[in-house]
Order: structure tokens, then C-alpha cells, then sequence
């Protein structure tokens, strides 16, 4: 009887603990000594001021230590540094803040809090990037999840896309989505802002931004 006991004891407790919710919390790559690089190229158009300027960088972030916010949450400092290539040193931009608040991935961007990710990732989630700053609402939901992505020459077995805003018309052209892999954090960055003169083709305003992943590691 004791060990009949046992085993009915043994299959609870394993039932119990398969049914434990699993968040995927490490696709956002949250972790102290954690650095990414990427390939930038952005690109602006001014055609009053008859711009069309593009450039291309290096782009470092890096994970700091954990703190303790003014609300009592564990946070991490988000370093970005810049390059103009390869063989010319980094340079400090900003600091920026990272948290995960609940089920909710944050960053604070330059005071304005975003939210990048919200878990467990799903098909059915939907959320307002910008529900806790001042812009305009932007709503996020997943377009694939748990999938393979390769961004420049890396492959990642595991990846998420998050589908940020896509409203093409006949003035307008915006399109922006992220990509995370799992255990780095954002590997790809698709940013596209447009604005054209009605019936031409010709860019009146707007900016392009891409980040491609190119090296991570820890330091």
C-alpha cells in the first residue's frame, strides 16, 4: 500500500510540475556581461533640403550588472556604444534601462518606457509598445514564434518576430518589426518610416534604420 502511495505521490508531483508555465523570458537576452553587436545602415530623406544620406555604423549594447530600481524591481543598465567600422574605437551613447516587469520585457529608451516583448509568447497577444510613454499608440503581436531566422550570415534555431507596425498607402510607406532569438536578445531590427508626394515615387521624408546582428558574446 505504502508504495502504491508513493508512486501515485511521484506521477502528482510530475504532473505538476509539466504543467508549470514557461514564460521564454531569455528571448530578451537579459543577462549581466551580455554584449551584442550589430551592422547598422540608416538612411534620412529631406527633400526640401534635397538629403538623401545614408550611413553606416556599428552598433554595441551590452547588460550591465542588476540594480535595484525606485520601485523595488530588479533592473539593468542598457550601454550602447557606437563604431564607425570595425577598426576604429567605441564610443558611449547612451545609457538606457532594461527590466522585466511581470510578463512584460521593458526598455526605457532616452526616459520613454517601451515595451518590447510580452511573454509567454503566444499568437493570440497583442499589446501597445507605447501604453507607458507619451507616443502614439503602436499595437505589437507575434508573427512567428519558436522559428528559425537567419539575420546577416548567423543562423538561430529559435527565434521570435515581433510585428511593430505595417500601414502601406499610396503617401505613406511604415513598416517595423524586431527579431529575438533566444538566450542573445534582438538580432534584427526593421525600420521603415516613409512619406511621398501624392502620385510619386520620390521620398519627401522619412528615415530607415536596420540593425543586423553581428557578433555577441560576454565580457
Amino acid at each position: 500500500m505504502f508504495f502504491v502511495s508513493a508512486l501515485m505521490f511521484g506521477a502528482l508531483l510530475s504532473c505538476k510540475k509539466s504543467t508549470a508555465p514557461i514564460f521564454h523570458f531569455e528571448y530578451f537576452g537579459l543577462t549581466s556581461g551580455r554584449y551584442i553587436i550589430y551592422d547598422v545602415m540608416e538612411v534620412t530623406h529631406d527633400q526640401l533640403l534635397l538629403q538623401h544620406d545614408t550611413t553606416y555604423y556599428q552598433l554595441k549594447t551590452y547588460w550591465g550588472p542588476v540594480y535595484i530600481d525606485n520601485e523595488g524591481r530588479e533592473a539593468r543598465e542598457f550601454h550602447r556604444y557606437k563604431r564607425d567600422s570595425v577598426t576604429t574605437p567605441w564610443g558611449q551613447t547612451e545609457i538606457w534601462t532594461g527590466i522585466i516587469d511581470g510578463i512584460r520585457a521593458e526598455l526605457i529608451e532616452e526616459n520613454q518606457r517601451v515595451v518590447k516583448l510580452v511573454f509567454a509568447p503566444t499568437y493570440e497577444k497583442e499589446w501597445d509598445a507605447n501604453a507607458y510613454n507619451i507616443f502614439e499608440e503602436m499595437e505589437c503581436y507575434y508573427t512567428n514564434i519558436h522559428e528559425g531566422y537567419t539575420a546577416g550570415t548567423t543562423s538561430f534555431d529559435s527565434t521570435l518576430i515581433v510585428e511593430q507596425q505595417d500601414s502601406p498607402n499610396l503617401i505613406d510607406t511604415v513598416r517595423m518589426y524586431e527579431v529575438y532569438a533566444k538566450n542573445i536578445g534582438l538580432i534584427y531590427k526593421y525600420y521603415k518610416d516613409n512619406h511621398y508626394q501624392f502620385g510619386s515615387p520620390e521620398v519627401v521624408l522619412g528615415k530607415e534604420l536596420y540593425y543586423t546582428f553581428y557578433s555577441a558574446g560576454f565580457e
